[in-house]
């Protein structure tokens, strides 16, 4: 019994990938606690510094070097405190909870749920908020549905599968550092106009960031009954979309789920035109419970495939 358990005990990797998960579940950090919030709000500091009107190449290259800035000396601290940590394993766990963050979309999901049904837009403007860059308060009950399902979506998609991806190739820096450079991205993002062409490094360097994991989840996602319609919907759709991940996740979302999502969108002044992609049903309450119920199902597989992985590099298969 002992040789069978073995390979769980001795790989610390697994012990701290579902440790935390486990402490996230139990205990998690409250948003406006926690240090990516803290994080963001220096973001914004630093780009209120040093995001002057410019021309595009100046701007450019401003946001090259505030986004070195932010990211390199952290990088530098994270690998000089590791040797100082006296069990590396409480190092590696303390790094990917701060990096996790999914039971933020879950709560929100069942709250967005609950305020569909009961037709309350003010409160439902409000859930929003926290967590979209665009305008919240003309979004009407359709756009109040596609903004949750986007975002539920890529909530869990890069703050629980683009984390653990990255944890387990670069272990808690790596995917202490991916959560950071996401929220970079969120904060500088071009799509208003003042981080335009500011914000363009640090998103591109996430979409590559993004390309593998959101992809693999987006396989998984799609599994199950007209997997190779949706597929080829899924592959048609994404290449409208401006970013790879994202745009392979939503469009296998709003296929296997029939819901219609992108379209128009506001970010403070301006009005973006996005793709449409998905199916033709508009999301409402309903659906959300089962998108959630969706994306439980698939992270559990996610994690066990993951956990697997993990067993068989520590064993050197």
């Amino acid at each position: 019994m002992d040789e069978l358990f073995k390979p769980f005990y001795a790989n610390g990797a697994l012990l701290v990938m579902w440790g935390a998960l486990l402490f996230h579940w139990l205990l998690p950090i409250p948003l406006a606690a926690h240090p990516i919030t803290l994080w963001h709000k220096f973001a914004e500091i630093l780009a209120e510094k040093v995001n002057k009107p410019s021309s595009y190449q100046q701007s450019l290259l401003s946001g090259t070097l505030a986004w070195l800035l932010m990211i390199i000396p952290t990088i530098m601290l994270c690998v000089a405190l590791q040797p100082l940590v006296w069990h590396p394993q409480l190092f590696e766990l303390a790094l990917l909870l701060l990096a996790l963050d999914w039971r933020s979309a879950d709560k929100l999901s069942q709250q967005m749920s609950q305020a569909l049904a009961q037709q309350d837009k003010p409160l439902a403007r409000r859930l929003l908020v926290p967590f979209v860059n665009r305008e919240t308060e003309t979004l009407s009950p359709v756009g109040l549905g596609k903004a949750s399902v986007e975002t539920i979506t890529m909530g869990i998609g890069r703050n629980l599968i683009g984390v653990l991806f990255w944890y387990g190739l670069l272990g808690g820096i790596g995917a202490f550092i991916y959560r950071l450079m996401v929220e970079l991205a969120r904060c500088w993002s071009p799509s208003r106009t003042q981080f335009q062409p500011f914000g363009l490094p640090v998103i591109r360097a996430v979409a590559v960031l993004d390309i593998v994991p959101l992809r693999l989840f987006s396989l998984l996602i799609l599994m199950g009954n007209n997997v190779n319609y949706n597929l080829t919907q899924t592959l048609n759709q994404s290449r409208s979309w401006p970013l790879p991940g994202p745009g392979w996740l939503l469009c296998a979302v709003g296929n296997k789920l029939h819901l219609a999502l992108g379209g128009p969108a506001i970010y403070g002044q301006q009005k973006a035109v996005r793709a449409k992609i998905g199916g033709r049903i508009v999301p409402a309450s309903l659906h959300l419970a089962q998108l959630r119920q969706l994306l439980t199902r698939r992270l559990w597989l996610w994690l066990i495939l993951q956990s697997i992985m993990l067993l068989l590099v520590y064993q050197g298969v």
